[in-house]
């Protein structure tokens, strides 16, 4: 009696299973990256009774956008499908009269009812749908509880230092590889797999792919404060890192990050950006702009002394200023050396003149030593300068190195009405025959 009641059975359940189904995942929340998918049965369907995990040959299955269908046929994918639309499983194990050839279908039905019946009327078969999720998986937070090693090189100044920084945000990975996810991660689920079973691991690899990443990131010249402008570079950069667990392994991988905040230590910052300003003043330019300001500074608060008296303040300051070892003067000059040395590209000049020549009042052209070609006479000093004993160049009545007073015979006159100018600027007439205004100091150059 118990082996016709096992016939029955398996004679009952081959029947019911001879119904092509239907399979859909109702939907994929962000938490979720796998799922299971499930049988459709409506109340006016009569398809009620088939076996679990089976799929009846021709069975339909429906593919939704960002996402991955994948059929277990006892323990072994069979099939994968990430394309939207309708999936007819044509390949299965288990025979339907209503798909197919009939005269096959009927063979492979007698042979699944001699199985069962050797099973006890079980099946004796494990098949199974999974829906992955391949959309983005956003919003995971990472943050660095430890600071993170970060070299900063800065080659205009030569800078090639370790420091450490902290950072945080977030980041979004998705399944690219839904296979190896299955295989390494998931397995055969019974129920969803969420996001939380894997997220702990994930945020931990990535901390400590990090370091190496922010490695690469200072090779190629990002500074840690430009972080946040260089995200893709950071994400390339994490996925090369990681590109051995996590893409080939697990079968994911980051798609983008955000980087809320980098932070350095206040003193490796102050210490970066003292190297930055100190390393400007290597130009004399530069240089001697900024001890001019400073001297300035240091005058105004001299003259605003109460205490010592300006007098004394100002004493002070010289000596401070002759202790120093150089002066604005010399950095100005030293700036102008190399300006001379690496000069501009000058404009083109007419052809009757060279680029640095002098004319002389013999009227030979083009002379470019310290005498004249032609007559032997010296080179004007362009300008009304006239040079003091101590050999500065000056224009006013005082040197401007020593305060020595210009001498008589260095005066040149030049009216200051009108512009004429005699002859010999040293003597000049009592009254300008252009103008009629007399000659005094105040027509001196």
């Amino acid at each position: 009696m118990g082996i016709l009641k096992v016939g029955a059975g398996a004679v009952s359940s081959v029947l019911a299973d001879q119904w092509r189904e239907y399979f859909y995942c109702p939907s994929l929340e962000e938490d979720v990256l796998v799922t299971k998918g499930v049988k459709r049965s409506s109340k006016i369907s009569f398809n009620t009774k088939g076996s679990d995990n089976l799929i009846t040959n021709g069975s339909i299955i429906a593919v939704n956008e960002g996402q991955c269908m994948m059929i277990v046929d006892q323990g072994a994918i069979v099939e994968v499908c990430a394309e939207a639309g309708e999936f007819v499983y044509d390949s299965s194990t288990e025979p339907s009269i209503f798909y197919g050839s009939l005269k096959d279908s009927i063979v492979g039905t007698f042979k699944q009812f001699a199985k069962r019946v050797t099973l006890g009327g079980d099946t004796g078969k494990d098949q199974r749908i999974y829906y992955f999720n391949t959309k983005e998986i956003l919003g995971n937070k990472y943050g660095t509880a430890n600071p993170v090693p970060f070299r900063v090189v800065d080659q205009n100044i030569g800078l090639d230092i370790d420091i450490s920084i902290r950072c945080h945000g977030e980041y979004a990975y998705r399944i690219m590889d839904p296979i190896l996810f299955y295989k390494n991660i998931c397995g055969n689920i019974e129920a969803d797999y969420t996001r939380d079973q894997i997220d702990s691991q994930l945020k931990s690899e990535m901390l400590t792919a990090l370091q190496p990443a922010f490695g690469k990131i200072s090779a190629m010249g990002i500074r840690y404060s430009a972080l946040p402008g260089h995200t893709m570079e950071l994400a390339n950069a994490l996925n090369e890192v990681l590109a051995e667990n996590w893409a080939k392994r697990y079968g994911i991988e980051i798609s983008s990050i955000g980087v809320n905040s980098v932070k350095a230590p206040e003193e490796d910052e102050k210490m970066i950006k003292e190297l930055q300003r100190n390393a400007v003043f290597r130009n004399p330019g530069m240089a001697a702009a900024h001890l001019t300001s400073a001297q300035a500074d240091a005058m105004k608060a001299a003259a605003s002394n109460t205490s010592t008296g300006p007098m004394m303040a100002f004493a002070g300051m010289n000596m401070a200023a002759g202790a120093g070892g150089i002066n604005a003067g010399q950095l100005f000059q030293m700036a102008g050396n190399q300006q001379m040395a690496n000069p501009q590209p000058a404009a083109p000049v007419a052809p009757a003149q060279a680029a640095n020549g002098w004319n002389c009042s013999c009227g030979q052209t083009a002379n470019e030593g310290k005498f004249c070609t032609n007559c032997g006479k010296p080179k004007p000093v362009a300008g009304g300068f006239w040079t003091c004993s101590c050999g500065t160049q000056n224009k006013g009545k005082f040197c401007m190195e020593c305060g020595t007073k210009k001498p008589a015979d260095a005066l040149l006159y030049k009216c200051d009405k009108c512009g004429w100018e005699p002859e010999d600027p040293k003597k000049p007439p009592k009254f300008c025959p252009q103008c009629g205004d007399p000659f005094t100091d105040a027509d001196i150059k």
